[in-house]
This record gives structure tokens, sequence and C-alpha cells, in this order.
């Protein structure tokens, strides 16, 4: 039998790993295939693991096996408020899988802010700011100027991502990094920022739909500048409280419906222009503002009733008509040629401004291959598909 090989770590890594991964004792044995008994015996030094099972722990709670020889545990990140907890309701903790993406955005941004040094590029500092007393319509007005959207290029996004893309082509050129998941449910998690000065970073649930990421897209980039990061998920119906967080996520929402579908443009519609007071929207109307503007017909319908152009019952009505709508879809089976290729999901999660970042600082030597495929999660066989896409003016998103 061949020598068993046992690894001399701290223990205090070992549950530092497992508790930072969001894993109960019980689970986080269960995954290793070992007794929970016999973890904790591990995590208490009255074991030592082998050098298998500490392979096995790095790839459980996705981490790097030189950080369980680290002299001791990191200092825990701060903190992200939860936005999606109303008022007395009760949510579950994060998943592994939102820490982890919380994880992963955290460091992204840190060797994002590394490769720019080496590079000898100063990264954009974000200078956009707001409070809650600045009514909505004023700062969505400022939020477009800063970004450069006009109309006549919104009314250009006609295809299903064009809208997707174009906006967080606009907010990546600003200086903020967006990134994607299609790893965390969406009924945890449609969105989520990191609010810094520098660098700040959104990051969407690549599970939605994409008019309605665009929308989260828009929240969270209020949050930025609030300066109030956090984990949201901006169609709960729970905001109807008088709770603080239930008044941000309110603000939030109409500023991005404000950004999205600014007031002169849509009362300049036809349909709309000679509207006096609230009015029961047919489907069709709905539909051609909504394309108008590459949004959801439920942005149309906030903006409507903020506008004071819809009652909120029939926004309420037509909202769960459509939630009818997409769960009856989703239930039927789905046709298509299969999982999109590696190397679109990888842009997509990574984002284009990250990637183009790294692919620079591979080109001018700063950093390997094998770094390239550390920060963006691929295999050195994608590579060349990712930095064709990148250069490519146009990247059609995975369904």
């Amino acid at each position: 039998m061949a020598e068993r090989l046992f690894a001399n770590v701290h223990p205090e890594l070992l549950i530092w790993a497992r508790e930072t991964s969001g894993l109960s004792l019980e689970k986080a044995a269960k995954k290793l295939g070992m007794r929970p008994e016999r973890l904790a015996q591990i995590e208490a030094g009255q074991l030592k693991p082998t050098v298998r099972q500490l392979r096995e722990a790095a790839r459980v709670y996705k981490r790097p096996l030189a950080a369980f020889f680290l002299r001791s545990a990191p200092p825990a990140p701060p903190s992200v408020h939860d936005f999606r907890r109303a008022a007395g309701e009760q949510i579950e903790e994060p998943s592994p899988a939102l820490l982890l993406e919380l994880r992963r955005a955290r460091r992204r941004r840190a060797v994002a802010l590394e490769l720019l040094s080496e590079l000898e590029q100063q990264a954009l500092r974000f200078d956009l700011w707001t409070d809650m007393s600045e009514p909505p319509e004023e700062v969505a007005a400022r939020a477009r100027a800063w970004l450069g959207v006009t109309s006549e290029q919104q009314a250009s996004w006609t295809g299903e991502y064009d809208g997707l893309n174009g906006w967080i082509a606009a907010l990546e050129a600003r200086g903020i990094l967006v990134f994607q998941t299609g790893d965390v449910g969406l009924s945890e998690m449609r969105g989520f920022s990191l609010a810094d000065q520098v660098l700040p970073a959104v990051v969407l649930n690549g599970k939605d739909r994409p008019k309605a990421r665009i929308f989260t897209l828009m929240h969270e980039f209020t949050h930025l500048m609030l300066n109030m990061a956090g984990v949201c998920d901006p169609l709960r119906s729970s905001w109807r409280t008088n709770s603080p967080d239930a008044r941000v996520e309110t603000y939030c929402n109409r500023v991005a419906g404000a950004v999205l579908v600014p007031r002169a443009e849509l009362t300049r519609l036809d349909d709309v222009r000679s509207v006096g007071a609230p009015i029961e929207w047919n489907d069709a109307q709905i539909r051609s503002m909504a394309d108008r503007f590459a949004v959801s017909r439920e942005v149309v319908l906030l903006r409507l009733r903020a506008l004071d152009l819809a009652s909120q019952d029939f926004v309420s009505s037509k909202f769960a008509e459509y939630r009818r709508e997409y769960a009856a879809k989703a239930s039927q089976p789905q046709s298509g040629t299969g999982f999109p290729p590696v190397y679109r999901l990888a842009l997509r999660d990574n984002g284009k401004r990250f990637t183009r970042l790294v692919l620079e600082a591979l080109e001018r030597d700063r950093i390997t291959l094998a770094d390239v495929t550390d920060y963006l999660g691929v295999r050195l066989k994608h590579l060349e598909r990712i930095a064709d896409a990148v250069r490519a003016t146009n990247v059609e998103e995975p369904v």
C-alpha cells in the first residue's frame, strides 16, 4: 500500500476556507467524502489532513492549494448589504454560489488594479454621486449625460442583446467593471454591486432575460451613485413596505427607469402625447414602447406609472400576467443547439473591459499564459476565440 502523505497546515485555515465558502461542517464533510466527526477533528488540529484530502478541500472550497499554507487566515472582506430583505422578512443566508461570485468579483477588481499599474495606465475615478433627496428624473438626466448614450443610439438597438451590450459598453467606458454569472439561482439574486471610487463593479445574473438584466444594470448603477452597494432583486414585490431598504430599492428603480426611458422621449411618442390621465394600455402599445427604448415591457409600465399615465392596479395586473407568461414559457421544452460556447460564456462573465485588460497584459509580457487562464477561468484552447470575440464590434450573448 502506498504511503499516505499528510499536509502540515494550520487548522484555522481549514475553518476559514470552509466558513467563507458558506458551508456548514456537515455539508462540507459530505462534499469531501468524510464523516463530520473526522472533519471536526481535522479542524480542531487533532488529526492532520492527507495531501489528497487537502486537494479535495481546495476544490470544494474553491481556493488555491497555496491558500492553506498561509501563516494565518486573511481578514474577512467587508460585508455586502442585503437589499433583498424587507422589514420582518426572513431570507436565507447567501448560498455558497453567491459567496463565490462575491469573491470572484472582488478578485477580478483587484487583478484589474494590478494590471493597470503594470501597464502604467490610470484607472478612471467614479465621480457621479447623488443622494435620495435628489429627484429621480434629475439624477437620471445627469446619469445619461455622463454615460453619453444618445436617443438615436438607443433607438438603433433592435436585437435581443443589443441594448444589454450597449449599456454595458457605456458603463465600462466610464471605468465601471461589469461581470455576469450563470451559477447563482435567479430566485436568490438578480444583481449586486461593489462600490469603490476606482473600478466599482456590477454583477448581473446571466440566467435572467437580457432586457431584465438591463434594468438590473441601471438599478445597480444607481446603487453606485448612492455609494450603497449590495445584493439586490429589483423585482421583489415586498418593497411596498416602508423600510429603509425598501425606500432605497424603490428609489433605485425609479432612477433606473428614468435613465432607460426618459420622460421627454416617452411623452413625445404619438401614443403618449395626448394622454392626460391614467389609462389602460393595450399590448401592442406597450410592446411598441418597449421596442423603441430596447427595454422590457415591465420597464415601460413602471415609467407609465411613475408619470401617472397608468394606474397601480393596471400595472400590477400586467406584471402578474407577464409572470404567468414567463412561467408557462419556462415550463415548455426548449429547442436549441445546446450550451453556448465556452468562449462566449467566459467573455460574458468576465466582461469585455476586464478581458481586454488581461489580453493586453499578455501581449506586453506583463503576465504569463498561466496567469491568463487563471484570471479568465478558461483553458488555453479557448483563448484565441475569446481574443477574436473581444476584437469584434458586437458580441452575440449566449441565451
